[in-house]
């Protein structure tokens, strides 16, 4: 292809989920109810997390912050999304690579804050006597400072080399938000250094923090399997539940959808993956920390006793 010769595109179309018409308004009231639970459920574990001393300890800062990043993991596509369901999708380049940019720096600083929270797992039940010293406010902050930039630098590489792409022919987007793999599909020029590049680096993210939040319950299962006290044991594993649930729920799309070629097939598998990552999830981890934790629990009945 000629690019010299071809018009740029400057606005790309998102063909969203489906274009059957009856599906779109199912899919639009059932993802507006998800979005709306997820703004619900993170702002009350953000509003218990500030307001109950009860839960002024680093397990549940980390969860708050968690909560934080899900609230503006699933702004960043969802309302666009419900968008699309309702007319034509259309955003611009630089539109949708800001979308990219911010999808998948937030994804990122998660995916490490998950396991900055496996290894505050793994001091409580490990070294108790020294969890205070070892997580104290400092060391907290420093964990989600770290989080949000590795997510922000991550996430700047392929927002750069996306925009330096030519864009001049194809302008839609197989996908309802602008996210690497598809957009990088429709540019004029050879992609094989983009597409190597994020199966690359988001790969190496995604095995390191999934590694070390894997090392961190292994230890705390050999830790567990020599303690005498198998009630202490159960007690103990069972702060880890919450977590371990939302580290595989979030880890088992995230990798399977970036690590690998990009296709025609993969993508469609791609988008029923990314309704789990920014829809489902985020909805379900306040669900899960408040069903599953009795901290949690407690401060909730608290909460509405009060407000009542």
């Amino acid at each position: 292809m000629d690019i010299g010769n071809a018009t740029s595109v400057n606005q790309f179309i998102l063909m969203g989920l489906t274009d059957v018409p009856w599906l779109q308004k199912v899919l639009f009231v059932s993802f507006l109810f998800f979005y709306q639970l997820n703004i619900a459920g993170n702002l009350l574990i953000i509003t218990l997390a500030i307001r109950d001393t009860a839960l002024h300890a680093p397990m549940y800062f980390l969860l708050a912050n968690l909560s934080f990043l899900d609230i503006w993991f699933s702004s960043v596509t969802v309302p666009k999304m419900l968008v699309g369901f309702l007319e034509d999708n259309i955003i611009s380049v630089s539109g949708c690579i800001a979308q990219m940019h911010f999808f998948h720096f937030l994804g990122c600083a998660e995916g490490v804050l998950l396991a900055s929270m496996g290894y505050d797992r793994y001091v409580a039940i490990c070294s108790p006597l020294r969890y205070c010293s070892i997580m104290n406010r400092l060391f907290c902050i420093q964990l989600v400072l770290a989080s949000w930039l590795i997510g922000f630098f991550s996430s700047l590489i392929h927002s750069i080399m996306s925009s330096m792409l030519p864009f001049c022919k194809f302008n839609k987007v197989q996908h309802f938000f602008c996210d690497v793999k598809p957009v990088i599909k429709l540019a004029c020029s050879n992609t094989f250094i983009n597409e190597i590049t994020v199966a690359a680096l988001s790969g190496f993210l995604s095995t390191c923090t999934f590694s070390l939040t894997f090392l961190s319950y292994f230890y705390i299962i050999v830790h567990l399997f020599k303690a005498r006290s198998s009630q202490r044991s159960m007690k103990a594993f069972s702060t880890c539940s919450s977590h371990l649930t939302i580290v595989i729920l979030f880890y088992g799309t995230a990798m399977c959808t970036y690590i690998g070629p990009s296709s025609e097939d993969s993508i469609q598998k791609d988008k029923v993956a990314a309704v789990l990552f920014t829809v489902i999830t985020p909805t379900l981890n306040p669900i899960i920390y408040a069903l599953r934790n009795k901290e949690v629990k407690k401060s909730i009945k608290k909460f509405f006793t009060f407000q009542s």
